[in-house]
């Protein structure tokens, strides 16, 4: 069942548990996504960032929305990380029923001005809009964009920043980093920072940089103001290693012999964060 990201969410935010926002670089990922989350009857996000459409092509899109509407879990596509609202003009167009504006190293009042612009425009149509505030930090050259050192998304801030732009959601920076953490970097959760952002700002809350943190910070998150988790590398990894491990074997050609134990580690990885977010058989109060 396709939907919008505010349907999607406010179900989670009323109900106190996360919906796994799973990036897909190809239509394989797909695939194994959407049969996981039947399996598991969980409400699911597909999102796609703009590195991520460069490879798919937006022809892919209605080939995702036509599944997404013949899906028995309730979910939506969502473009992840646009920077600017002529960048977020395209995949209302091509059919995304969620957009984010990112503008979160820019200045407050831009920041706030670029993501009204947006909503503005998003909400005429039907589309759903997270904004973000604060900046996630960053593991390494090959992760989604952020910042050395994070900046802490401020309880006062956000409330303001919801007031004045009218987001369906917000992204904020409690701790989290894009990519995989190396061992010199602790991640850790500042999850009483999550609980006065959730007061000073009641909407769903959406945590990126999901992959990689310990599992029982991840768990307390979701069960405590977020509301949508996004989780792109561990999935890649799980993805990819299987296929390097398949690919060993130097005889291999044909793609029904090597795609399909791939989509199992992807989704034995995809199930774990499902039944951690608690999002497992909440599709049944949608």
């Amino acid at each position: 069942m396709l939907t919008n990201g505010s349907e999607l969410l406010s179900i989670a935010h009323a109900n106190n548990f996360a919906i796994p926002a799973f990036n897909v670089a190809d239509y394989s990922m797909f695939n194994a996504i959407i049969e996981v989350c039947e399996r598991k009857n969980s409400p699911v996000i597909i999102a796609i960032h703009p590195n991520e459409i460069a490879i798919l092509r937006w022809d892919v899109v209605r080939a995702v929305r036509e599944r997404l509407h013949r899906a028995s879990v309730p979910a939506i596509i969502h473009w992840d990380h646009g920077a600017s609202y002529e960048q977020i003009i395209e995949p209302i167009h091509g059919g995304f029923t969620s957009v984010m504006i990112d503008r979160s190293t820019s200045p407050f009042e831009e920041n706030v001005a670029e993501t009204k612009r947006v909503a503005d425009t998003a909400h005429l149509v039907g589309v759903s809009v997270e904004g973000e505030l604060g900046t996630i930090g960053k593991t390494d050259g090959y992760a989604e964009a952020g910042t050395s050192d994070i900046i802490y998304t401020e309880p006062d801030d956000a409330a303001r920043f919801v007031e004045l732009t009218g987001v369906d959601s917000l992204a904020v920076a409690i701790g989290t980093r894009h990519g995989i953490y190396p061992s010199s970097l602790k991640p850790e959760l500042k999850l009483d920072l999550l609980k006065e952002i959730k007061k000073a700002a009641p909407i769903p809350l959406v945590l990126h940089g999901g992959s990689n943190n310990p599992d029982e910070e991840i768990a307390e998150a979701a069960r405590t103001g977020v509301n949508k988790i996004n989780i792109s590398s561990d999935i890649k990894i799980a993805y990819f290693d299987k296929m390097r491990e398949v690919l060993a074997d130097g005889n291999l050609r044909e793609p029904d012999a090597i795609h399909p134990p791939c989509m199992e580690a992807l989704q034995r990885v995809a199930a774990h964060k499902i039944d951690l977010f608690g999002a497992t058989d909440k599709a049944k109060l949608y």
